[in-house]
């Protein structure tokens, strides 16, 4: 069949237009084909740990506050019975706080010669197997991750049981005495006046067989601190130089007896550190007139040495929370902390053998004005009076 010029175009056009879009078509799956399908979110690198080298630690090394102080302690029998010859004692409390996380706790044990660890747990639950029926007195602190220690506990004293049923009864002539003595009482500060530090006395403790001695703890910023041991008198007291003067620490009392028994902790004493007995070449007499929020001191001092004061400056010393100083006459006043100290004006700046001079100041206090714990004159101590 022959075909005409026109005709043959034709079919060669068409034929090359199919051509073309199979070239096109094919391309273009080419093209979806290398288009990159989304990507998964890259996972965090990880810290790469050298061998040789310590693991990098999550908290700061600039971390120096403590975790809070334990609180809430109460006594946690253990619910299953460990066995009839020994007992356990054990506590729960409250979780500690801490910026960079809490690594643990620390339980103390009161024993003769004073606290001993007794168990370490990361848990509020911890405990100590003891002698069945037998008081212990412990404390908690916690622990952080750069290995600050918190305040310590307030303390608790529990029995060693064997479960939360009863304990049985100890025969006689397995535990002979374990009865502690009664607890110590009536803690008074500052019975030796004129000692340079702190001193107290309390009321004696009495005890089925005998007290032997008592135990003296000083609280700290992370534990309590046995500070010394008195001998059982009928007038038991406590004294403790090297202190800051002026400054309050807290102590309490345990007694012990023959078998070493040892009684509940005291109440808690805050004991002032006192300055002693002066030995100045002054007098100063001290008049406060107090109100609701202030007080109006009036100051007398005395020359009583032999030669003229020719310049003076004179401190008084409070405990804190000390007064906090408004106006004042016959003085230049000043307050640093815990002191308020006048310097002379020209009209009185001597004061002759013999002779003295009244100067004073107001103040506001928070409800309670308390009295000077030390004056002083040109820094030597005066007598009061």
């Amino acid at each position: 069949m022959k075909l005409g010029r026109h005709s043959l175009s034709a079919v060669l056009l068409t034929l090359a237009f199919v051509a073309a879009a199979l070239v096109l078509g094919s391309t273009g799956q080419a093209a979806r084909a290398t288009v990159p399908a989304p990507q998964a979110a890259k996972a965090p690198i990880q810290a790469q740990v050298v061998p040789g080298q310590a693991a990098p630690r999550a908290q700061s090394a600039d971390d120096t506050t403590p975790p809070t102080r334990p609180s809430g302690l109460r006594h946690c029998p253990v619910p299953l019975a460990l066995n009839y010859q020994s007992g356990y004692a054990s506590i729960c409390w409250n979780s500690s706080s801490d910026s960079s996380g809490i690594a643990g706790y620390d339980l103390y044990r009161l024993d003769v010669e004073g606290f001993v660890k007794a168990a370490t747990t990361t848990s509020t639950v911890g405990g100590f197997g003891g002698e069945l029926n037998r008081m212990y007195t412990i404390y908690v602190v916690a622990r952080d991750m750069a290995g600050n220690v918190s305040q310590p506990s307030e303390l608790i004293t529990v029995p060693a049981v064997t479960g939360m049923t009863p304990s049985p009864t100890p025969s006689p002539t397995a535990f002979p005495d374990i009865q502690p003595p009664s607890r110590p009482a009536g803690l008074v500060d500052g019975c030796l006046a004129d000692y340079p530090g702190v001193s107290f006395c309390w009321t004696p403790s009495t005890d089925n067989i005998g007290v032997v001695a008592y135990d003296v703890y000083r609280e700290t910023a992370t534990a309590y601190l046995k500070v010394g041991t008195r001998t059982a008198t009928s007038s038991p007291n406590f004294t403790e130089s090297g202190l800051e003067a002026g400054k309050r620490y807290n102590y309490f009392v345990v007694a012990r007896d023959v078998a070493n028994n040892i009684s509940l902790p005291s109440a808690f004493l805050s004991a002032l550190a006192r300055e002693g007995l002066p030995t100045g070449t002054c007098t100063v007499t001290y008049r406060a007139t107090t109100w609701t929020t202030g007080l109006s001191a009036e100051i007398t001092i005395r020359n009583t040495g032999t030669t003229t004061i020719d310049g003076w400056t004179l401190a008084i010393d409070y405990a804190s929370p000390a007064p906090r100083l408004a106006s004042g006459w016959s003085a230049t006043w000043t307050q640093d902390g815990t002191r308020i100290s006048g310097a002379h004006l020209q009209w009185n700046k001597t004061i002759p053998a013999g002779t003295a001079t009244q100067v004073g100041f107001n103040a506001a206090h928070g409800g309670t004005a308390t009295a000077p714990v030390k004056v002083s004159l040109n820094g030597a101590t005066c007598l009061t009076g």
